[in-house]
């Protein structure tokens, strides 16, 4: 089951209407072009009025809510569509995929945004989709959330990941990312395949 959430997460089909927000998880400096180019991508197609990535300085590998605002404004996006999300807990002194799944979606609650899409690198869509459907799943069943991975970059690339302490190609980080999927299943950190494909189906047939 898990080839079939892989395929999906890297394939989904988009809402035909306009998505409420997309939101961006980290990446490292190495890997951020990945999250720029499919921010640009969606909104010179106008599927998104809004982007949204935490709101905190550099943490953990991620350049932090200024610079990548700052990268995507003097690539013409709009100041306005780039909106900072507060992290969960707010004290935070350390960045992962759960922790941004959680602030992502408490946000989108407060906000009332019903569709979002997330984009990760290709190498951890599909566990970063996991971890945004366990942070629905948990406080906000009802959010449509979509799946659309960030340009694929050179795969054979020497790259920092993962909080900015992993250093591998590109592809080299896939088996990091799939034990990182059964590892935090195990520890409940993380749905299970079978759990975000039933979420999948539902969404697909509209029964959120």
């Amino acid at each position: 089951m898990i080839e079939e959430l892989i395929i999906r997460t890297l394939c989904d089909t988009l809402p035909e209407a306009p998505a409420d927000a997309l939101f961006l998880f980290g990446q490292t400096e190495d890997n951020q072009e990945s999250a720029f180019a499919v921010a640009r991508q969606l909104w010179q197609q106008e599927r998104v009025s809004r982007v949204l990535f935490l709101g905190t300085g550099a943490i953990s590998g991620y350049p932090g809510f200024e610079s990548w605002k700052n990268a995507l404004v003097n690539a013409g996006m709009g100041e306005g569509m780039l909106e900072p999300v507060p992290p969960v807990p707010a004290d935070t002194d350390i960045l992962h995929t759960g922790i941004e799944a959680t602030s992502m979606v408490a946000f989108a609650k407060k906000q009332n945004y019903r569709r979002i899409i997330v984009s990760a690198s290709p190498f951890q869509q599909p566990r970063a989709y996991m971890a945004a459907v366990t942070a629905v799943l948990k406080s906000y069943p009802q959010l449509y959330v979509y799946s659309l991975p960030g340009k694929a970059l050179p795969w054979k690339e020497e790259v920092v990941h993962s909080q900015g302490k992993v250093q591998d190609a590109r592809a080299g980080l896939i088996s990091g990312e799939m034990e990182r999927i059964r590892n935090y299943h195990a520890i409940g950190d993380l749905a299970s395949v079978e759990e975000v494909l039933a979420y999948l189906n539902k969404r697909d047939l509209g029964k959120l």
